[in-house]
């Protein structure tokens, strides 16, 4: 092998001096970046963000003011919808992403700009794919949509151009929440911009005619903290309540909408405020869900605990997709906790204040809930006319334990058996009932056996014993005596039975 043809020599001459020379170029990018001195050649080949910036505005992208609005994650989706919508307008528009890899998540639209300008050798300064991510906007396995999570929008807005930075929250990032950033030619017209991009979100928002609940977790499933639900399908031989009390309840919340034109005709108004007050476990959530299933394509914003806090958005939401319904779960729990409103006011205030800011003609019914409502009247009666029907959710009587017990058996036992069973549970409640129905099938099943009227009496002995006490205190009930776990002075004082996160696909349901 001759000179400079061996493996070694040449070929390590030449990676030192191209190593050196990446150094050098390295070294000099870095300099560039410490003195602010902008670097033409450091992105190499590619679509020049600030190029395109300052091609779509007609100015400096750097010299322009940012208006920046926060979009909490669970309205992402109303967000994208909205920006569709602007875009729609404008065959001309375009949307691209950013250069830069990870360290654009850490950055706003300002900072990318600079960046861009800078020290565009990290590859800020191009143009790239944009991010999506998928979103549920439905209950239903096909009802979802691709989001944009990280890019740009170049549009023209009221026949100014305008460029948006639409992002979803990242936490890995330091990110909580999303936002939309928008550069336009003066801050009167990003500001004109952002105020119809709130317009539309609620209009064309994803919870228009559907059934919503919200968690308190910001990050978890289904839209980072929303459950689309199925409507519920109930009849009124489903719903086992006081003779008349459903009828009332139909007329109220039912019967404003059907007959609308009339009341609106002779200046009455549409909105109303209805609360139903019981014991734990009779049957308030289950009448609510009743009233769901029997007004098809009603807008139902459910909150309950922490996501309480959103009765503000659930009001935004009702008045944008009339008919609607916000119902408000366990109300009392946080009547007077004034750290969950955004101001000093207790949070049923904030409740109140809301149903009392609507308009007259708003086809809007505010459903509460409460199982203390001796914790309520203080507030309520300091709030007038907001809530103008108040309706009792009883324990059962004699007659509707009987019900309740032919309505979760589907056939299972006998008429004799059920109407001894229900006369010698006084003092319980539906849900009760219902776990009376399951354990008398597991007794069956456990002893191989098809489910009987002896079944039945022996699973209702043994939940009326005295050492199931505390599980009828658990399942709202107790004895006729009003003993432990009975309707004695402090019945209808516990917690929430589950309320609508007990029917979220989230929460395993027993069959």
């Amino acid at each position: 092998m001759g000179s400079g043809e061996t493996p070694y020599g040449d070929a390590h001459v030449t990676g030192a001096s191209g190593q050196d020379e990446e150094l050098r170029q390295a070294l000099k990018r870095l300099v560039r970046q410490l003195v602010h001195e902008p670097d033409d050649e450091a992105d190499g080949p590619g679509e020049r963000l600030l190029d395109l910036l300052e091609a779509h505005l007609g100015q400096r992208p750097d010299e322009l003011p940012v208006v920046h609005e926060d979009v909490p994650e669970y309205r992402l989706v109303d967000a994208d919808l909205a920006m569709s919508v602007i875009a729609e307008r404008d065959p001309g528009h375009r949307l691209v992403g950013f250069g830069g890899g990870q360290q654009r998540h850490h950055m706003t639209f300002g900072d990318q700009i600079q960046a861009a300008r800078h020290q565009g050798g990290f590859g800020l300064g191009l143009v790239a794919q944009p991010d999506f991510v998928d979103r549920a906007t439905g209950p239903g396995p096909e009802d979802r949509r691709h989001v944009v999570s990280l890019g740009l929008w170049l549009v023209q807005h009221d026949g100014a151009p305008v460029a948006v930075r639409q992002q979803s929250a990242a936490p890995q990032y330091g990110r909580p929440s999303g936002a939309v950033e928008v550069v336009a030619t003066s801050r009167d017209r990003a500001e004109a911009f952002v105020a119809e991009l709130r317009s539309l979100m609620d209009e064309h928002s994803v919870f228009g005619g559907q059934v919503v609940s919200f968690s308190g977790d910001p990050y978890g499933n289904e839209l980072a903290g929303v459950t689309f639900l199925e409507r519920p399908r109930l009849t009124p031989d489903q719903v086992v309540l006081p003779e008349g009390l459903l009828q009332r309840l139909d007329e109220h919340v039912l019967g404003a909408a059907a007959h609308r034109d009339v009341l609106l005709a002779h200046g009455q108004h549409l909105k109303r405020g209805v609360l139903l007050y019981g014991p734990p476990g009779t049957g308030k959530t289950h009448t609510v869900r009743y009233l769901l299933g029997a007004s098809p394509g009603t807008t139902a914003v459910l909150l309950a605990g922490m996501s309480l806090r959103l009765v503000s958005f659930a009001t935004r939401i009702a008045r944008a997709h009339q008919p609607a319904l916000v119902v408000l779960e366990d109300v009392d729990l946080v009547a007077e906790d004034r750290s969950f409103g955004h101001g000093a006011q207790p949070l049923l205030f904030e409740v109140l204040d809301a149903l009392d800011g609507l308009d007259g003609d708003a086809d809007v019914t505010f459903v509460l809930t409460t199982n203390r409502v001796a914790d309520l009247e203080r507030a309520l009666s300091q709030r007038p006319g907001r809530v103008d029907l108040a309706a009792e959710i009883p324990l059962p009587d004699e007659e509707g334990r009987r019900r309740l017990l032919g309505l979760y058996a589907h056939g299972m036992f006998g008429e004799e058996a059920m109407a001894g069973v229900a006369a010698t549970t006084a003092g319980t409640t539906a849900s009760f009932a219902k776990e009376l129905v399951r354990r008398a099938v597991l007794h069956a099943a456990t002893r191989g056996e098809e489910p009987g009227d002896g079944h039945l009496v022996a699973a209702a002995a043994e939940l009326m014993s005295d050492g199931q006490a505390l599980t009828r205190s658990l399942l709202g009930a107790g004895g006729p005596d009003g003993g432990p776990g009975g309707p004695g002075p402090d019945a209808g004082q516990g917690g929430p039975g589950g309320g609508w996160f007990a029917y979220s696909p989230l929460v395993p349901r027993p069959h």
